[in-house]
């Protein structure tokens, strides 16, 4: 893991969310990639050109914070990106070659019954880039056990692995997989991929309505530190993230949550 990029938006959890970024890609010798999208609508008859005043306000914010934040021996590269969201964030992790994408749970939110604010809700829901939810306020740890919560254990994708690989290896955490049968459960869905299988200390196997209920039933008995689910068509967050943003009465997490770019 080289490259994490971080999306910021204006909230006030920011330099909380990038001195956990710092602190994370620290261990990894990794470059954190710190930027923020920004937008030009304009109206016929504007006499002013504000996307340069877009683009220079968006980049004294974003160096006034890496100013607040410890970068220890960490390289941050500061990017302003002019265009829509996630085809603009998609390009950059293309560019720079990211390995994970860090968010914040609610980039601009600033209602306490959201969980996933508009903003971190598309960029979980339509990037096809592995991505590490970090709750706010909260101060790294190296996590030591990790709880998989998947319904299909099936793997067709090359490299799905790699960022739970990473993280395990990095922490030597130990990682628990629960395999969650749901309505939607068919017959080789509990068959273990030997890669997956190499990985897991212990299986639990449940019968839930979804894949989050799952997680509820079983969370306090594993206790984990970081929360790892898989981004897929029926997913964890499937029927939650047919709007961007997820409430907390639907979804909330203590923990960082690693969303993989699904297995299939």
């Amino acid at each position: 893991m080289k490259n994490i990029l971080v999306p910021v938006g204006s909230s006030k959890n920011a330099v909380s969310h990038l001195q956990y970024a710092i602190d994370f890609a620290e261990n990894f010798s990794a470059k954190v990639f710190l930027v923020q999208v920004y937008n030009v609508f304009t109206k016929a008859g504007t006499m002013i050109k504000v996307e340069p005043i877009i683009e220079r306000e968006s980049l004294a914010f974003l160096n006034d914070l890496v100013s607040k934040v410890d970068t220890k021996s960490v390289d941050v590269i500061v990017k302003t990106l002019k265009g829509d969201l996630i085809d603009t964030l998609e390009l950059a992790c293309k560019a720079a070659d990211v390995d994970l994408v860090l968010i914040e749970p609610r980039t601009n939110s600033i209602k306490d019954e959201v969980y996933l604010g508009k903003t971190s809700g598309r960029i979980v829901k339509q990037m096809d880039v592995p991505a590490l939810i970090v709750p706010e306020g909260y101060k790294f740890s190296a996590p030591s056990t990790i709880l998989m919560a998947i319904k299909s254990a099936i793997i067709k994708k090359d490299n799905v692995l790699h960022p739970l690989n990473d993280i395990k290896d990095k922490f030597r955490a130990v990682i628990d997989l629960l395999l969650v049968k749901t309505p939607y459960h068919k017959d080789g869905d509990f068959n273990v991929d030997a890669d997956l299988s190499s990985i897991i200390r212990n299986t639990t196997e449940t019968e839930n309505a979804t894949t989050f209920q799952g997680v509820l039933e079983h969370f306090q008995s594993h206790n984990p530190d970081m929360l790892c689910v898989v981004r897929r068509k029926r997913g964890f967050f499937a029927k939650k993230w047919e709007k961007n943003t997820i409430l907390k009465k639907d979804f909330h997490s203590s923990i960082p949550v690693l969303v993989l770019s699904g297995l299939k």
